[in-house]
């Protein structure tokens, strides 16, 4: 079964025209706020943020009349803060199984309505004891610039930590379970023993590339620039968005060995006021034909299979769910990783600015 999908409008030009305002952080501070019928969501920005318009802010809005405003970048910091204060500049947003695992155990996450939430709709996408539900599949794979390697790039973390046989420029993902887990893999740990993490064994190897780094990564388009612009030669990097950069043009060619899927999950923060409304645009960005929307013009995976009927085999194919990575990829212990983030946070960052 296919669908037709609709043309992105461009979303920038639209914020620019008369939403900038509008979209700017605006702090919550009382329970007639929940009254208004808009949401403020907090995204990623660029163009997965244009994508989650056209796959599902706008036909939401277009339902209900509830608007959308998009509030950028996702912050663990800003979320933990508006729970702490009370004051909330965003509404809903979707992490990856690690800081939402974290979410959870401390506190900070409103459980699910299920006044807004068809349970039987979302059966087998609820998370975190009830308190998110599944978004999509993201991967984080090994991508290097083919001009650079006309005789084959990099093929493994292992190749990307070795710069004699493949010089060239790199860059690393400021993610601090991510990337010790490609360390272990270039030291040679299995895909099946990676956790729990050896973490001094994994910054130990760190140390080895962190000279050779030349930046560290924070935000999607920022990562897509340091490739389409030739600033660095090889990096991990989102899946979708090195498929973006394969469909205009630029010569990137991703490696799934090794590769690191993670569940995204929807949220809502504790005590947010507007936390029934901002419930029932989750429950609608799970509906199947939602998902498919999103996911062919941004091929991470959907959370609900019943996406699939709506994608094209040649589309799915390029998302960390194909059954061809399956023994490629590796999913972070996301239990395991939730009660020792906030020490391995400052660990990280100590080490990187040493």
């Amino acid at each position: 079964m296919t669908m037709t999908l609709p043309q992105a409008p461009s979303r920038r030009k639209i914020l620019k025209a008369g939403l900038a305002v509008l979209a700017a952080p605006t702090i919550i501070r009382s329970a007639g706020a929940a009254e208004e019928r808009v949401i403020y969501a907090n995204t990623w920005g660029g163009s997965m943020e244009e994508t989650e318009f056209v796959a599902y802010f706008d036909p939401f809005t277009e339902k209900t009349g509830i608007k959308i405003r998009p509030v950028a970048p996702m912050s663990f910091s800003k979320l933990k803060a508006q729970v702490t204060s009370g004051n909330y500049e965003w509404d809903l947003s979707s992490t990856g199984s690690t800081e939402f695992h974290q979410a959870v155990h401390e506190g900070l996450l409103e459980p699910i309505d299920w006044s807004s939430v068809d349970k039987k709709a979302t059966e087998g996408l609820i998370r975190g004891n009830g308190h998110g539900i599944a978004n999509m599949s993201l991967g984080t794979a090994l991508v290097y610039r083919k001009d650079k390697f006309p005789n084959g790039g990099p093929q493994s973390w292992a190749d990307f930590w070795d710069v004699k046989k493949f010089p060239g420029t790199r860059a690393l993902y400021d993610r601090s379970y991510a990337v010790l887990s490609f360390a272990l893999l270039a030291d040679g740990v299995p895909k099946d023993k990676l956790y729990p993490l050896d973490l001094d064994r994994g910054f130990k190897k760190l140390d080895e590339i962190k000279p050779h780094i030349k930046v560290w990564w924070k935000e999607g388009s920022q990562s897509q620039q340091l490739l389409r612009d030739g600033e660095v030669d090889m990096m991990p990097m989102w899946n979708a968005r090195a498929e973006e950069l394969i469909d205009r043009g630029v010569p990137v060619q991703i490696v799934w060995n090794g590769a690191q899927s993670e569940m995204g999950t929807w949220f809502v923060p504790k005590g947010n006021p507007r936390a029934k409304l901002a419930w029932e645009l989750i429950a609608f960005c799970t509906e199947p034909q939602r998902q498919a929307v999103y996911c062919t013009r941004f091929p991470y995976g959907p959370s609900n299979p019943k996406a699939f009927e709506f994608i094209k085999p040649a589309d799915a194919r390029k998302m960390p769910t194909s059954p061809e990575y399956k023994d490629m990829i590796f999913e972070p212990d996301s239990e395991w990783l939730a009660s020792r983030m906030s020490p391995l946070r400052d660990r990280w960052s100590q080490w990187l600015a040493s």
